[in-house]
């Protein structure tokens, strides 16, 4: 069987891949391939390992991209069965919606009049490979680079300043994590100049633009309170 049709079957199912697969050549046409395949309304896009260490972690040079569902939205609070869900982890993000296409290559001054809002918001991603036993970091951009669960915070208001923005992550009332909107590429906006050299953006898209926070694992029970600022927390109950 080949990549696009094992990828294509896990995310069918729900279930995760067991068997050894080859790291694809061309990961991103991979994916591609079985979005197209998938059939199912984006979201938009979410940008990961945009930071040193997690490049490192998966030996890249740059951050990692992969389309996002509107099926896999929701707003907090919300209750997610933990059953359901393949490796949960827990990232705070900055999401961000445009007004209006941006056109490939447009520098991140030209992308920032044209976005709607700003929002808080949680990023529950998965993997469709086991995290004991993970592939090739290139079968892991093959798969969406683990694009989950989309939960939608609260607006951030206009004029806030995003780098200095606190974010803290809280499980069962107590602190887990902890950062700051400079933690995503010195400033959380950044990463849309990188996503934009590659791919064109439209009217609607809503980039999730990687973790302020790390990745934290959620487990069964678990009650996850994630706070930007003094904003309205993101409540997360995971059943």
């Amino acid at each position: 069987m080949s990549l696009v049709e094992t990828l294509l079957a896990a995310r069918l199912s729900g279930r995760q891949i067991t068997t050894p697969v080859e790291p694809p050549t061309d990961p991103y046409a991979i994916q591609d391939e079985v979005t197209r395949r998938l059939g199912w309304a984006p979201l938009g896009w979410k940008i990961a390992a945009t930071t040193a260490e997690m490049q490192a972690r998966l030996r890249m040079r740059e951050p990692i991209r992969g389309r996002s569902f509107r099926r896999f939205a929701t707003a907090s609070p919300t209750r997610l069965a933990h059953a359901e869900l393949l490796d949960p982890l827990v990232e705070a993000e900055f999401f961000v919606t445009l007004a209006r296409d941006i056109p490939r290559g447009t520098p991140l001054a030209g992308i920032i009049p044209h976005i709607a809002r700003i929002q808080a918001g949680v990023e529950v991603a998965e993997c469709r490979f086991p995290m004991a036993a993970l592939p090739a970091p290139a079968a892991v951009i093959a798969d969406g680079c683990a694009n989950g669960r989309y939960v939608f915070g609260p607006d951030i208001p206009p004029g806030t300043d995003l780098p200095a923005m606190a974010v803290r992550v809280l499980v069962n009332g107590r602190q887990r994590r902890t950062g700051t909107g400079a933690e995503v590429m010195g400033h959380p906006l950044r990463p849309l100049e990188w996503l934009a050299g590659h791919v064109g953006l439209h009217a609607g898209d809503t980039i999730s633009t990687g973790s302020a926070t790390g990745m934290l694992p959620a487990r069964a029970g678990d009650a996850v309170l994630v706070c930007f600022g003094d904003l309205q927390p993101i409540e997360i109950a995971f059943d």
